[in-house]
């Protein structure tokens, strides 16, 4: 994975760790209910549920967040049309996207806001 995909989690862990659903969230700019409903309306994104529900997001679950994500939300399919077109194979899924500085930019703000705050603790 490329550094760029490792800003984007900004935690420290290796880029093929599991992620909570916060994490992805936060991540990739999709609420965690939309993460929710998507797993109930793509067979194949399936996060490993560990104890009390809680759901861990494997680096290939990720990529199919964002293909989903780009399929809806950027070349306008509707959800149907888009588990259309994966279970068809007709839309490959792709390794994270390399984010632009407009995604990235509120993820590097928060950052920022952590640093200023370790910094006024020192």
């Amino acid at each position: 994975m490329s550094d760029l995909f490792d800003l984007r989690f900004a935690d420290g862990k290796d880029a093929g760790a599991l992620r909570t659903i916060g994490e992805v969230a936060s991540a990739l700019n999709i609420a965690p209910h939309v993460l929710r409903y998507w797993e109930q309306q793509f067979p194949t994104l399936k996060p490993v549920k560990r104890s009390g529900g809680r759901r861990y997001y494997r680096a290939q679950d990720i990529a199919l967040i964002e293909t989903i994500d780009r399929l809806v939300n950027r070349e306008g399919y509707t959800l149907k049309g888009a588990k259309k077109a994966l279970s068809a194979g007709t839309v490959e899924e792709q390794e994270p996207h390399e984010p632009t500085a407009a995604d990235l930019l509120p993820r590097l703000r928060l950052i920022r806001e952590r640093l200023a705050a370790a910094l006024d603790k020192a």
